[in-house]
């Protein structure tokens, strides 16, 4: 199916099980393996090792947000330039994106690799566990030139109309890195750098085929002579600043609950944490990968002035992120011990009653949880970045810091307490955001209610 018949064609409702639940399929796939990655950890390393993951896992991920920015941000205008019919402009965006993601990727690899053992001191690791810490952060970032451009194809593979394809992908990176991560610990009884072996290993392997019908020319992005320009590299900043903040945000946030966890209960509330990041970690996947799955056909439909397909998407958008995260809140509010003891060693005695109390608290989170994430999705997929980086920054930053003065005199309890907190306020801000684009998108309508349509690229 082309894109303009998959895009434009497609009723919205057939369209959202077409191309979100494949794209929650593929997310749920990568949330499975780094879920199972603090299990391996946690299991075969101990619980040092399982708090020195999660110690070096915000640094980590400021590694990949960078080619998230450019990824995310150049995905916006190609699909509105597809659109608009102008495939030229959409080629020469996918491949300066590429080149910038691979170029941003050994850059920032080699800062973190040099900074590591500092950056560890700085959050009041000692011996072993900012030892393990280190040899984390360094294997990932040795692997950080052919690892951060994964999940940039994969939005493009959506773009493209392989949703199928961007699905089987993401499904055939989990079972690498979960096989590989098995053997490294398991068999060959590596360190906690086997374990970031395994995964960079397996997003490598998968950036290779992922790239490979791309550089043969089979599919609608084609690479093309890259022409840079300042308009260029602004819109793709513009584009994606909402879901680089929000990464950059968050893991500010977690610097900052990590230092306050040392401090208070040192590696066990280090590890009640991390608990939390990775059952955070298994739910959020699912909204992103449905919302980000729909992304592609809100631009396109953006772009040809079908405004009507984009409102009918964004409310299956909606109602299905509404469903998964209260699902979520019922699953952890019932069988808060089971998810804790999944990340436990042994009997768990020190860790495991936090947990439980922890997890039944921030349970509470996603009964609005998906309203925030939902709302800044859309406002990314037509371009209202702003918007879109206001929700984003509030949501991982601005409020988690201002709630975590708020609830500090209740100690560990009142962090727990950050989660929800977060998210009442994230959902007020949303329905503010909305409530002004909703008079935008009616002058937008009145505007080309007499104008041709546009003549989209398949």
């Amino acid at each position: 199916m082309n894109s303009n018949e998959l895009f434009i064609k497609t009723p919205p409702l057939r369209l959202f099980f077409v191309a979100a639940l494949p794209g929650a399929i593929s997310m749920l796939a990568s949330a499975l393996y780094q879920l199972i990655d603090g299990i391996l950890v946690g299991q075969y390393l101990g619980d040092t090792a399982f708090a020195a993951l999660n110690l070096a896992m915000p640094f980590v991920i400021i590694n990949f947000s960078i080619a998230d920015l450019v990824g995310v941000g150049s995905s916006v205008p190609i699909s509105i330039g597809l659109g608009e019919g102008d495939q030229e402009k959409a080629n020469n965006y996918f491949t300066c994106a590429c080149l910038m993601i691979v170029g941003a990727g050994a850059a920032l690899g080699a800062i973190l690799y040099a900074a590591a053992p500092g950056l560890m001191a700085l959050m009041g690791a000692r011996g072993d566990f900012a030892e393990m810490a280190v040899q984390y952060l360094r294997t990932y970032a040795i692997c950080s030139p052919v690892t951060t451009i994964i999940f940039a194809m994969d939005n493009y593979l959506r773009i493209s109309g392989k949703i199928k394809g961007s699905m089987l992908l993401n499904i055939l990176m989990s079972v690498l890195i979960v096989v590989l991560e098995f053997l490294f610990l398991s068999v060959f009884h590596w360190g906690i750098w086997g374990a970031a072996l395994g995964s960079a290993l397996g997003m490598a392997i998968c950036a290779i085929i992922a790239f490979i019908p791309f550089a043969r020319g089979k599919m609608l992005l084609r690479l093309t002579r890259p022409r840079f320009s300042k308009r260029m590299f602004r819109q793709i900043v513009a584009c994606g600043s909402p879901n680089f903040l929000n990464n950059i945000a968050g893991r500010i946030t977690s610097i900052l609950m990590n230092l306050m966890l040392v401090r208070m209960g040192g590696e066990t509330a280090v590890s009640v944490y991390g608990i939390l990041m990775y059952v955070d970690g298994f739910i959020q996947p699912l909204l992103y990968g449905m919302c980000d799955s729909l992304q592609p056909a809100v631009g396109y439909n953006w772009g040809a002035r079908r405004l009507d397909r984009v409102k009918a998407i964004e409310k299956c958008c909606f109602t299905a992120s509404a469903i998964v995260s209260l699902l979520s809140t019922v699953v952890i509010a019932l069988w808060p011990e089971f998810l804790a003891r999944l990340f436990v060693s042994g009997d768990g005695a020190e860790v495991l009653p936090i947990a439980v109390g922890a997890l039944q608290i921030f349970s509470l989170t996603y009964i609005v949880r998906w309203f925030s994430f939902a709302a800044q999705s859309y406002m990314l997929a037509v371009e209202k970045s702003l918007y879109a980086a206001c929700i984003s920054v509030c949501t991982a930053l601005v409020f988690p810091v201002l709630l975590i003065l708020v609830f500090y005199p209740l100690g560990l309890t009142g962090l727990w307490m950050n989660f929800p907190g977060t998210a009442v306020l994230a959902a007020v801000l949303s329905v503010w955001v909305l409530l002004r684009f909703r008079k935008e998108f009616r002058e937008k309508e009145k505007q080309i209610a007499n104008d041709p349509p546009a003549q989209p690229v398949g």
